[in-house]
């Protein structure tokens, strides 16, 4: 007779603090699910036993000696690679380094309590182990494709980066022009700072990439994104003006709608349809503003946000891209938006910048006059 018995999901767990590693160990192993294969007190030992244990997914912490949680990272994705689930701080050189170990390949984050004590940790205790259950699904093929950690400093002077100053200068009169409503979830920062570096300060529409990720993250993402690309890049701010050549950040904290005078507009009135920020309002809004010059990019995610927005951009006459499953972490929000029926084109990551920028700059010289 055939077993019932599922195999369980074998979790390196990955911390400095032994006091940390003892709780996520129970955490873990409260789920019937999940067991714990092993613990590190370093990067240098994950690295070791994420290759000697093959892990279903590996919990990992960012400060620690030795080897720190990006070194480790981008060893384990380039050599050996396993889904990570980083485990850190919110605040602002936690959200800087939990971006990182994401660019490097890492799946998902869970914000560790700022006492990290155990009852702080029961909190978080259900996006912890849905977030494992979900990581430990997804095959890891690609190696981390990123800088060097080690050459990355842990602290930079933000005023340097390439970002531009809120604006509130009104487009002339009847101006429209092509608007790009980028949509990304899990394994999304990796795979934006892919398709980022295409775009430059004369790419001839607008940018709005909506991302989901706490606004402690995303404020930070805008920041590692102007490293990346020429384009002016910068979090989305209330009543601004949308400009060609400049890429917006959707801040993790609000829903961005684009108004019929082509003002960005930020609602902080929680999730829709269980998420913040909403993709599908943002796509609607871009759809009912640019018309025939929206046009909708669904990268990696799981979920179906963006679903309703590619069917409003493609009613508007729009165009829509979607990622194709090889190259995607997730293929969840892609899927469902091949679902619909109103997706253009479907394209591997690294064919999507090109594909793009042509439809955009054949939709500007098809505009005709006053609409430009």
């Amino acid at each position: 007779m055939a077993s019932n018995t599922t195999k369980r999901i074998r979790v390196l767990v990955v911390d400095d603090s032994a006091f940390m590693r003892k709780v996520l160990e129970r955490l873990i192993a409260s789920d019937p699910q999940m067991e714990v294969a092993g613990q590190a007190k370093d990067g240098h030992e994950a690295v070791l036993l994420a290759d000697s244990l093959k892990p279903d997914v590996i919990t990992m912490d960012i400060n620690m000696p030795r080897m720190d949680g990006l070194q480790a990272t981008a060893l384990i994705m380039s050599k050996n690679p396993r889904p990570i689930v980083i485990v850190s701080s919110e605040s602002r050189e936690g959200a800087d380094s939990t971006l990182r170990a994401l660019e490097l390949g890492a799946i998902e984050f869970v914000s560790k309590p700022s006492s990290g004590i155990d009852l702080d940790m029961k909190s978080v205790s259900d996006d912890l182990l849905r977030k494992l259950r979900m990581a430990a699904k997804v095959r890891v093929i690609r190696t981390a494709s990123g800088r060097n950690p080690a050459a990355v400093p842990n602290h930079r002077d933000h005023s340097s980066a390439r970002t531009i100053e809120g604006g509130s200068r009104t487009p002339p009169r009847d101006t429209r022009f092509p608007v790009v409503v980028i949509a990304a979830s899990t394994g999304g920062p990796a795979t934006v700072m892919r398709l980022a570096p295409g775009f430059t300060s004369e790419f001839p529409g607008a940018v709005i990439l909506v991302q989901h990720m706490p606004a402690p993250f995303t404020s930070q993402f805008a920041v590692q994104l102007a490293e990346f690309t020429s384009i002016p890049v910068k979090d989305a701010e209330h009543n601004e003006s949308l400009q060609p050549g400049h890429l917006y950040v959707c801040p993790g904290s609000h829903h961005l709608r684009v108004t019929p005078a082509g003002r960005i507009q930020l609602d902080a009135s929680g999730r829709i349809n269980g998420y913040l920020p909403n993709i599908d309002v943002t796509m609607e809004s871009v759809a009912a503003y640019a018309g025939g010059l929206s046009l909708g990019v669904v990268l990696t995610g799981m979920g179906n946000d963006g679903a309703n927005g590619v069917r409003a951009i493609k009613a508007a006459g729009g165009f829509v891209i979607a990622q194709d499953e090889a190259t995607a972490v997730i293929f969840g929000m892609p899927a469902e938006a091949i679902k619909t029926g109103a997706v253009d084109q479907v394209l591997g990551i690294d064919d999507i910048y090109a594909t793009l920028e042509k439809r955009v700059l054949n939709l500007c010289r098809a505009a005709p006059a006053g609409v430009r």
